[in-house]
């Protein structure tokens, strides 16, 4: 399973892009895949073609009527392990014996 946190952004829309980031969050969340939403980017969780496919969707929609947009992508896979988008969180949390800010 990949575990994916990804941002795209467009640099041809001013200082606020809010609403080009509200469309990718709405193909994220309309794809069914497990997802975090973060306020530097959003992690998502699933099979490689599938977290690649909703990248691809994201990318995609931006481009039908933007100029230039900048894409950061960081993927950590792991065979057979799947629940890692809270997983990993409630490891740190078990070590350190309290709830954390997430």
């Amino acid at each position: 399973m990949l575990l994916a946190e990804f941002s795209i952004s467009p640099l041809d829309k001013g200082a606020s892009v809010s609403p080009w980031v509200a469309r990718s969050l709405d193909l994220i969340d309309r794809s069914g895949l497990p997802y975090r939403l973060g306020p530097m980017g959003t992690t998502v969780e699933g099979e490689w073609d599938e977290v690649m496919a909703v990248v691809k969707a994201c990318f995609e929609r931006m481009a039908e009527d933007c100029e230039r947009i900048t894409v950061t992508l960081k993927g950590d896979w792991r065979r057979g392990r799947s629940g890692r988008l809270t997983a990993k969180v409630e490891k740190v949390e078990a070590t350190l014996g309290r709830k954390l800010s997430t």
